[in-house]
């Protein structure tokens, strides 16, 4: 797979704000944060890291990779269950530290490794006696995109 490098410099009366360059800001960790939706829907369906290897991966390949900080590799999402991630757009914040990817999940439409749909699949519930919040299962809430 071909690896691309990323620009590093603003060019002259250029701001982050205004650049056209991609510059990911990578923290110290050589990670970036990357949250994946649904293209379609908007769901939220994951949030994991890239290191400057995953990113030119998914760039150039067009399938979501990641870095896996626990069992610290490039991981190919989707690799082993089908469920791949089909980027449809890439897009960065304003100081470009965080990505976002549009995809479409291949395979029977889990993005979770767990089978859910999205690894958002549990809300936190506040306890009614004060103590510990609890997790319940609950669906993803319903897009309040106009029709």
């Amino acid at each position: 797979m071909t690896s691309i490098s990323f620009t590093t410099s603003l060019a002259e009366g250029e701001t982050e704000e205004t650049t056209r360059s991609f510059r990911p800001a990578f923290g110290p960790d050589g990670l970036i944060p990357a949250i994946v939706s649904d293209a379609e829907t908007g769901d939220i369906l994951m949030f994991a890291y890239m290191n400057a290897e995953a990113l030119s991966a998914t760039v150039t390949s067009g399938f979501a990779h990641f870095w896996s900080r626990s069992r610290a590799k490039l991981w190919k999402k989707g690799e082993e269950s089908g469920n791949l991630l089909k980027v449809v757009e890439i897009r960065t914040d304003c100081d470009q530290d965080v990505v976002w990817v549009r995809a479409e999940v291949q395979g029977n439409g889990a993005a979770c490794h767990t089978g859910e749909r999205s690894c958002f699949y549990r809300r936190v519930v506040p306890a009614s006696d004060g103590g510990a919040p609890k997790l319940e299962p609950a669906p993803l809430p319903a897009s309040k995109r106009p029709v």
